[in-house]
């Protein structure tokens, strides 16, 4: 609690490539993983994040735009969309190139596509966990370490499963497993980076910090649904599945509200 927000936030970035690296080290172990248990631990993180977005970056948001007595409906708004926006336009630059490559695309092409994608996706994690830091600071209601904690493990927890989704494809394509657990890692090293970043603008410039609160949380909810969702409601059981986002949501909730 005695650290500054800003190695608070590296440390938190830091962990959550740790777990990442984690789950890309399963390639040293197997040559599949149990699918049920992957969706899960989606289903699951997704929850948390979809409630952290609102509890720990939209009502923040809020209060401190009230504060600083700007036109808080319009800052929010255009912050929320705003981050949706920039990532709606980086995934269909990636399917642009993509679909450029597809004459051509082999299963190793597919897994190098993937670790891109998912290196993009890992940024705006980093900027959520950096801004839930550097919040901290201001002593709002909801901005607070516990909440910046239990959003970090939500998206440590959904990082395990994207370190076995890059490096076991490419261990299938004859990488060595060495090679492909590295690949596998280096998709998170964004995040310790990004943190950082979003620490910083947080600090630095106050006025700004709604837009900022604002646009993570547009952003985190546009990952939930285009790649948490998904992803885990390719389950056979969607219904399942749904429950445990719901589950991830409560704990959330409960330990904002309590804690």
């Amino acid at each position: 609690m005695e650290i500054n927000p800003i190695y608070q936030a590296l440390l938190a970035g830091l962990f959550t490539f740790f777990i990442t690296c984690l789950g890309s080290s399963l390639v040293f172990f197997f040559k599949s993983v149990n699918k049920n248990i992957m969706d899960i631990m989606l289903s699951l993180s997704a929850g948390i994040m979809m409630a952290a977005s609102f509890f720990s970056l939209l009502e923040p948001a809020i209060e401190i735009s009230k504060e600083l007595k700007l036109i808080t409906w319009l800052i929010v708004f255009l912050g929320f969309m705003l981050g949706g926006i920039l990532l709606y336009i980086g995934d269909k630059f990636l399917n642009r190139l993509e679909k450029k490559g597809k004459k051509t695309i082999s299963n190793l092409k597919g897994a190098i596509m993937l670790f891109s994608s998912i290196t993009l996706h890992n940024i705006p994690e980093g900027l959520v966990l950096g801004v839930a830091y550097g919040a901290i600071i201001y002593e709002i209601n909801n901005a607070t370490l516990i909440s910046a904690i239990t959003l970090t493990i939500a998206i440590a927890i959904q990082n395990f499963p994207e370190g076995c989704a890059i490096s076991i494809p490419l261990r299938r394509e004859n990488i060595s497993r060495f090679k492909s657990f590295i690949f596998g890692s280096i998709s998170a090293l964004v995040e310790p980076i990004f943190a950082v970043v979003g620490a910083l603008l947080v600090i630095k410039i106050q006025v700004f910090l709604p837009f900022i609160l604002s646009l993570t949380a547009g952003a985190m909810i546009f990952v939930i649904t285009m790649e948490l969702i998904p992803e885990s409601q390719q389950n056979k059981r969607k219904d399942l599945m749904a429950l445990f986002l719901m589950i991830g949501f409560s704990i959330m909730m409960i330990l904002e509200l309590i804690l």
